[in-house]
């Protein structure tokens, strides 16, 4: 298990101490819909305010993964209540390491549901 499963885990068993462990004490956090959070403690600060809002990770399940170097990559299908609202959608995670601890991590979702296309051009769904 790498740190980057290590750190998804940690979210997926609402364990702020073990994603705090996963990450360096001056990592850098970029959310897929704009938050950054820069610092351990700026993470663990959201955390709490997040699950202490009845925020919950209702699942985070990878479906591919590789690492290059000090490089991981996953690919994942989350899901979420946040605000009384449940939400599923894939995306994916790119990390930087640095040592055995995760300095940056970058996440990117998926703005509306996949389809197989058929030939013929339609509007995309919008996000909003």
């Amino acid at each position: 298990m790498n740190q980057l499963h290590t750190y998804i885990d940690a979210w997926r068993r609402h364990d702020v101490a073990g994603v705090l462990a996963t990450l360096t004490e001056d990592c850098v956090v970029v959310e897929c819909y704009g938050p950054v959070y820069r610092g351990r403690s700026r993470v663990e600060q959201w955390m709490h305010a997040w699950f202490d809002a009845g925020g919950s990770v209702d699942d985070w399940k990878i479906v591919s993964q590789e690492a290059a170097g000090d490089v991981l990559m996953a690919e994942w299908v989350f899901s979420c209540t946040s605000h009384g609202e449940a939400a599923t959608f894939e995306g994916a995670t790119i990390a930087r390491l640095d040592g055995d601890k995760i300095a940056y991590l970058r996440e990117y979702a998926t703005s509306a549901p996949l389809y197989d296309w058929t030939g013929t051009w339609r509007e995309p769904e919008s996000p909003l």
